[in-house]
């Protein structure tokens, strides 16, 4: 049932109503006409698709017509694990403490106070931070994983790489970084295999911010206006030319990829590899960001 805020929110903008709409028959719309109305409904304006100029169009122009296999298992929570230790090394992977198929399989006692629960094939629905085990709720945390199991998402946007992964849950080892308070998401951009630019998110479970940097640590002038504009003084991570190489090395042979990194002291860890950031709706701002980002992807380009 929707709450009187909800339904304010959708009124305030016809196009909030028909993306609704859109979301809610998605299963019935081929990949290419629900990409389109998409566009047009979440970024107001239509979408181009025979000649994308804009990262976000370029973006959309990959989900349909990139679909490596191989995408599936970099995807995959679980899988993505193998894939990036066959690569650089297990050292740059945080410890999986277990891998179920239902909620039931979970022994909870096994595990230490300390852990995060998710499922390996979307983002977010069903997640457990666990900070205290003492104060866990299991019948509730075990239905929270049932709804993301459940979940098709791919259907929301297409992001073909999420389409046959099979939904599995997996426990990783807790971490924080020197503030002691979160893990910082430091993201690399990455351009037919050349990293760009690093965008560091923070705040992520309490109103959720980010800063874009070059990498020789200078702010960049552009934000996402999707979330909320900030200007805290980030310190640049002790091995961030490390985390450059180490995505330079994963997107060999791309045409995009975002590599995501969590810095904790002198160690580094790859969190997850993004094909679709934003899925491809940033709300850049300034605007033309979007188009200067844009000329950087050649989608004709595979090579290193």
């Amino acid at each position: 049932m929707m709450t009187t805020t909800k339904i304010l929110y959708f009124l305030k903008s016809p196009r909030r109503i028909l993306l609704g709409l859109l979301t809610h028959t998605s299963a019935l719309w081929s990949d290419r006409i629900y990409l389109k109305w998409k566009f047009r409904f979440s970024m107001g304006r239509k979408l181009d698709l025979e000649n994308p100029q804009t990262l976000n169009e370029k973006l959309q122009w990959l989900k349909l017509y990139d679909r490596n296999p191989e995408y599936t298992v970099m995807a995959d929570k679980v899988k993505a694990k193998e894939w990036i230790a066959k690569r650089i090394g297990a050292e740059y992977i945080i410890p999986t403490l277990g891998v179920w198929d239902n909620p039931n399989e979970i022994d909870f006692e096994a595990l230490p106070n300390q852990f995060v629960l998710k499922c390996n094939h979307n983002s977010g629905l069903g997640m457990y931070i666990c900070k205290d085990k003492s104060k866990i709720d299991i019948p509730k945390v075990k239905a929270d994983l049932r709804k993301g199991l459940k979940q098709n998402y791919f259907l929301d946007g297409r992001e073909w790489s999420y389409k046959n992964i099979p939904p599995r849950i997996i426990a990783e080892k807790y971490m924080t970084d020197e503030s002691g308070i979160e893990l910082k998401d430091y993201k690399i951009f990455c351009f037919n295999g050349k990293p760009e630019y690093v965008e560091v998110d923070f705040n992520r479970h309490i109103q959720h911010k980010l800063n874009p940097y070059d990498f020789d640590w200078n702010p960049l002038n552009f934000c996402d206006s999707s979330k909320n504009d900030y200007d805290a003084d980030i310190k640049k991570p002790v091995r961030l030319e490390d985390m450059r190489k180490i995505a330079a090395e994963l997107s060999k042979n791309m045409k995009f990829l975002r590599v995501d990194f969590y810095s904790i002291y002198d160690k580094i860890y790859v969190g997850e590899l993004t094909l679709y950031p934003g899925s491809g709706y940033i709300q850049f701002e300034p605007k033309e960001v979007d188009l200067r980002l844009g000329r950087l992807l050649d989608l004709g380009r595979t090579e290193k």
